[in-house]
């Protein structure tokens, strides 16, 4: 092997020993001993950055306007238009909404099986230094979320479910935690 190859060679070790941490100092290209090798160097600590008020409220407003959504489909099997877990993520208008149409559901003996499949996107976040309302657009698909006689579990009528068109605001409460404050659906094919 010729002196330049075995540098080439021993370059392209070193090299790649390296990047994986290893020293290879006391290498000798031309007696072929054995890389000598030291405590492998621990890889620096990832850098973290401290998440923006703006990156945390976007974070929890969406967990809020989801969290909303899971409680309704749940509830929504029975109808149980008196539940406190309606509040958990729900307040002011929002809330009323949404225990109006369960108890009309319930009044009616309608029952709504399935759930829909939500796409949320953060639309603002105001004020950006200490945020306390975050607005939502969503495109809710309800194809698989229907409502059902509850006496005999036939569908309740013959439309299809569909997408939808939800905008949402979710506002800090006085508590700490997100909840939404009001909400908008659009008809069916609105998005």
């Amino acid at each position: 092997m010729t002196h330049h190859r075995s540098i080439r060679l021993t370059l392209a070790a070193l090299t790649t020993a390296t990047g994986l941490g290893l020293s290879l100092s006391a290498c000798s290209p031309d007696t072929g001993a054995a890389p000598a090798t030291s405590d492998p160097v621990p890889p620096p600590a990832p850098t973290t950055t401290a998440a923006s008020p703006v990156d945390i409220a976007r974070e929890k407003a969406t967990a809020a306007y989801l969290g909303m959504w899971e409680d309704v489909a749940a509830l929504a099997n029975t109808s149980d238009w008196k539940s406190p877990r309606l509040a958990d993520h729900a307040t002011g208008d929002a809330l009323s909404v949404l225990s109006r149409q369960m108890y009309a559901d319930h009044y009616n003996g309608l029952i709504t099986k399935g759930e829909p499949v939500h796409k949320p996107v953060v639309q603002s976040v105001e004020p950006q230094d200490a945020p306390k309302t975050v607005m939502i657009r969503d495109c809710s698909d309800a194809s698989n979320w229907l409502k059902y006689r509850a006496d005999n579990g036939q569908l309740a009528d013959n439309e299809p479910g569909g997408t939808h068109l939800i905008n949402a605001e979710v506002k800090l409460a006085v508590d700490g935690s997100w909840r939404v404050t009001r909400f908008a659906v659009e008809g069916t094919g609105s998005c």
